[in-house]
């Protein structure tokens, strides 16, 4: 059934929506909370409204957001060419022929724009770019290659986004806020195989070799379990850098990483405890309750680092 906000899109913009939705309008609240996270991480709330750091971390935003991000997409989704559910789109419509060319020159129009803020964000964007065409489009078509498609996820989405966030803003970055940021790479190491495990089928027909398909169910939600306790070792790490003592106010701070962890708990623990028993749609609402657990960390990052910067 073709949902309302499917119907307005197709009586606004006839076909041309099916470009609109590979794009996964659904993922960019995430991508936009991810990526704001590094923007009050570097700022703190105190900030965040001075013009000086929200103008040119709104520009930052949209750029990151919708450009790179839709346009890494929808290039993705114009060479996977899927028939069923993919992530942040339930029931695709066929990719449109000139979809490939369509999200490149997103991305390129993002790189243009990205030259009006500081070097820092440039230099992320453009990795990104790079990694983007490197794991969609063949021949290198890296997604297929388990490991490969790994680390370009960790390093793109888990700091490189945050990241992107943060330089926006111009401000120098110290070790104690790189360490955050560096967690969030192990952590995207725990979350993507999660977004793998409901495809398994679909990936094999394909013949890709996807890290998920390589590792198989219980060693994927293993691996991911292992990553998440790496990340919160990091994060308590850039705790200690940051002077976080037992003071009531960093005992509040101290809760806070305890329950985004528990939050990542809640979800991989009795995952892996099902997973034999489990079918694709079970799987893939792990999936989602997963990134629940992710946008708890964002939240907590935020309140932990955010209020006192």
């Amino acid at each position: 059934m073709t949902s309302p906000a499917r119907r307005i899109g197709y009586r606004i913009l006839g076909p041309a929506f099916d470009y609109v939705l590979h794009l996964r309008p659904a993922e960019w609240p995430i991508m936009a909370a991810h990526t704001a996270m590094g923007y009050l991480l570097a700022v703190g709330l105190r900030d965040a409204l001075r013009p000086a750091y929200l103008l040119p971390g709104l520009l930052g935003l949209g750029i990151w957001v919708l450009l790179l991000n839709g346009g890494t997409l929808a290039i993705n989704s114009a060479f996977d060419r899927d028939a069923g559910d993919i992530g942040y789109l339930k029931s695709p419509p066929r990719a449109p022929r000139h979809l490939a060319s369509f999200a490149f020159g997103l991305m390129a129009l993002g790189q243009l724009l990205s030259l009006r803020l500081p070097p820092g964000y440039r230099w992320a964007y453009a990795a990104c770019f790079a990694m983007s065409l490197l794991y969609s489009v063949p021949p290198p078509r890296l997604k297929a290659v388990a490991g490969a498609d790994w680390v370009i996820n960790m390093l793109g989405f888990g700091t490189l986004t945050p990241y992107a966030g943060y330089a926006a803003t111009g401000r120098p970055l110290g070790l104690a806020h790189a360490t955050v940021l560096v967690a969030f790479c192990p952590l995207f190491a725990s979350l993507y195989p999660l977004t793998q495990l409901y495809q398994f089928e679909e990936d094999r027909l394909r013949g890709d070799r996807t890290l998920a398909l390589i590792l198989g169910m219980r060693r994927s939600l293993l691996t991911a379990i292992g990553a998440t306790a790496i990340a919160f070792i990091l994060l308590a790490a850039a705790a200690l850098r940051s002077g976080w003592g037992l003071a009531p106010p960093d005992l509040l701070r101290w809760g806070g990483i305890a329950v985004a962890a528990l939050a990542w708990g809640r979800v991989l623990i009795p995952w892996y405890r099902r997973h034999r028993s489990m079918n694709p749609g079970e799987h893939q609402a792990g999936m989602y309750a997963a990134l629940g657990a992710w946008a708890v960390t964002d939240a907590v990052v935020i309140l932990a680092w955010g209020v006192y910067s």
